[in-house]
């Protein structure tokens, strides 16, 4: 069972979404919260699997909060529920570690995927929405992207060829499936991916990857 926290300030958008994860016989919505601040108690006073969070809210906002919440001995996977129209504060909330995002006008069978998705450890990625926030916040960041392109220089052509296929939104099964090797085998590249681009997850390291592109 995963065990997921709604963290939003508005009750009308945690009973929505309560009610759809609900109906999903594998999740069970163990917590909800009004704030960061409230999210951090109540991951701190129980096991949770995924979080998903809201970005501004008031006393600690979605992206403090993903920081606290990784920062905790059993982190739980967080993924950012916001608008285009925030783009500034999903690519803070990545940064801090968070597992993807998610349009709050999503459609509700891609909440339930979303959730399972990062339970597993893999990232929730929109590719399009994604590129959209690279573009627009590495416009002018030159040597950021030096600097990707350089820790990329250190993967085998292996390694850059799953951070590839990573980076286009595939998990898993599908990188495997497209380059013809073993699900494990993925794994383990994917581990030594994330070391060698000093990375703490598979968003992050998606980042990476399109900033390098530039």
């Amino acid at each position: 069972m995963i065990r997921t926290l709604i963290v939003d300030d508005d009750t009308l958008v945690r009973l929505a979404l309560a009610d759809i994860l609900d109906d999903a016989p594998d999740i069970d919505v163990v917590a909800q919260a009004g704030d960061g601040l409230e999210a951090v108690e109540q991951a701190t006073a129980r096991r949770v699997d995924v979080v998903l969070m809201d970005v501004r809210m008031p006393r600690m906002d979605g992206i403090q909060a993903t920081g606290r919440l990784r920062a905790l001995p059993d982190p739980p996977q967080v993924v950012t529920l916001t608008t285009f129209d925030l783009d500034e504060y999903v690519h803070g909330a990545l940064a801090a570690g968070a597992a993807g995002f998610l349009l709050k006008d999503s459609d509700p069978a891609e909440i339930v995927r979303a959730v399972r998705v990062v339970a597993r450890g893999q990232a929730m990625l929109h590719p399009a929405a994604a590129r959209r926030l690279v573009d627009h916040y590495h416009r002018d960041t030159g040597l950021q992207a030096a600097a990707a392109r350089a820790k990329i220089d250190r993967l085998t052509p292996r390694e850059r060829e799953v951070l590839a296929e990573l980076a286009a939104g595939g998990g898993n099964a599908d990188i495997a499936t497209a380059l013809g090797m073993r699900e494990s085998t993925v794994k383990a590249h994917v581990s030594r991916i994330l070391a060698a681009l000093e990375v703490g997850n598979r968003v992050q390291a998606a980042l990476c990857a399109w900033t390098a592109d530039g």
